[in-house]
């Protein structure tokens, strides 16, 4: 007898389709003359960075600018997912010239080593792109309750991240640490278009370490691990018919209607995972179905997207998804799936990092809810956290803000850990 539930397939987790503006298998290496520059503490008053936003062609220079103000001209330099060339070329740019730096670079990923013979080596990377614009550009600096707020698209996820990167990348030039800075493209979209990871399959070499920072928006505490997740389409079928005589087909979007009321009705668990709670989530993200308004549709696909968390595998996490849709005649397509990451926070290297950055900003500990490239530096057996400026809770929403003293705390904790006085 024929099984009438969910019918599994899997697509799109393997191979390359590249995006617009992404340069493919260019590669390239550069270091070039020296350039003044210092360590960050003292470097900047907390009155600067009120003026207009800089040229938004060309970046200010990370060593001499203040961050807030370098800050605003990498949010003011569009870099949409698929579209972070211009971000790439301005970073390769300023870096290309610190002499303490080896800068690589592949496809709209950069990457920028010291080798200074140290003991120890930290990654830090960001991610250059962001979602899609929602009139949120160019930034607006506003003064909020005395504070001082850069509103608009990636002032949260992440550019206030890789400002601060930027900045330190050009100015730590004797760290304790050997470092190597990552800025990297396309971590917003599906897993297998990732700069980090198209790094890591062609070049893993530029990015071992023995700890690593993300510098996704945690609103400078500690965020560890990340969750996992998965997007799976559901998808029902029918049969066309004109409109007028629909008894004579089989309406797909009404089929969908039980997976929209299983998904509406899900309750989502929280798993703890080595002392952090992780919150999960199990959501109908897009709905297509229909081919005109005067005919009976024959297929409708429901999109949806879990996150699951660390201690929960993706193949565990795609069969969670197959049971709560069991006995709906539908089949399901899993079009991404990476897992999460562990905190990590039983390694002595990274539970320093964290008391380190935690101390010098007040910020807390707590569970990474989104996925993050940790979960990319976990598979290596590097240990990694998540640390920047902004509020994780507004990453993606059109009144994406971030507090530019946030930006500034964290430029000084990575200081006190990777150059202390």
């Amino acid at each position: 007898m024929a099984h009438r539930g969910a019918r599994l397939h899997a697509v799109g987790l393997t191979g390359r389709v590249p995006p617009t503006g992404d340069t493919g298998s260019r590669v390239h290496t550069r270091r070039t003359r020296a350039r003044g520059g210092s360590g960050y503490p003292g470097a900047v008053s907390d009155t600067a960075g009120t003026g207009p936003s800089p040229n938004p062609a060309q970046l200010p220079d990370p060593a001499t600018s203040d961050v807030v103000d370098l800050f605003r001209a990498i949010c003011d330099l569009p870099s949409v997912s698929g579209d972070e060339a211009a971000l790439a070329d301005e970073i390769e740019r300023a870096l290309t010239v610190c002499a303490h730096l080896r800068v690589d670079r592949l496809g709209n990923s950069v990457v920028a080593r010291t080798s200074l013979g140290r003991d120890t080596r930290v990654v830090v990377a960001g991610h250059l792109d962001t979602v899609p614009i929602a009139d949120n550009l160019p930034t607006e600096l506003r003064v909020e309750g005395g504070e001082q707020v850069l509103w608009g698209r990636g002032t949260v996820d992440m550019k206030g991240g890789v400002a601060v990167a930027l900045s330190l990348a050009a100015r730590l030039t004797d760290p304790v640490h050997d470092v190597t800075w990552v800025f990297y493209d396309n971590e917003e979209v599906d897993s297998d278009l990732n700069g980090l990871g198209q790094i890591v399959r062609t070049h893993p070499d530029w990015v071992t370490g023995d700890v690593a920072v993300l510098g996704e928006p945690t609103a400078g505490g500690i965020e560890g691990g990340c969750n996992g997740t998965i997007r799976v389409v559901a998808t029902t079928r029918g049969t066309t018919a004109h409109s007028a005589r629909a008894w004579r087909g089989h309406n797909a979007v009404h089929d969908a209607a039980p997976i929209l009321a299983r998904l509406a009705a899900y309750e989502p668990g929280e798993v703890e995972v080595d002392g952090l709670v992780y919150r999960e989530s199990l959501n109908a993200v897009g709905i297509a179905g229909g081919i005109a308004t005067n005919m009976i549709p024959d297929a409708c696909s429901v999109t949806i997207n879990y996150r699951f968390a660390p201690s929960t595998s993706p193949d565990e996490a795609v069969e969670h998804v197959r049971e709560l849709l069991a006995g709906i005649d539908c089949d399901l397509t899993v079009t991404d799936a990476v897992g999460g990451a562990r905190p990590g926070l039983d390694s002595p290297a990274l539970r320093a990092a964290a008391d380190t950055l935690t101390a010098a900003t007040g910020g807390k500990v707590g569970p990474k809810y989104g996925w993050t490239d940790v979960a990319r530096f976990a598979e290596l057996g590097i240990p990694a956290l998540n640390f920047g400026p902004g509020d994780p809770m507004l990453a993606h929403a059109d009144d994406e803000r971030c507090p530019t003293a946030q930006v500034r705390d964290c430029a000084r904790a990575l200081t006190a850990w990777l150059a202390p006085a």
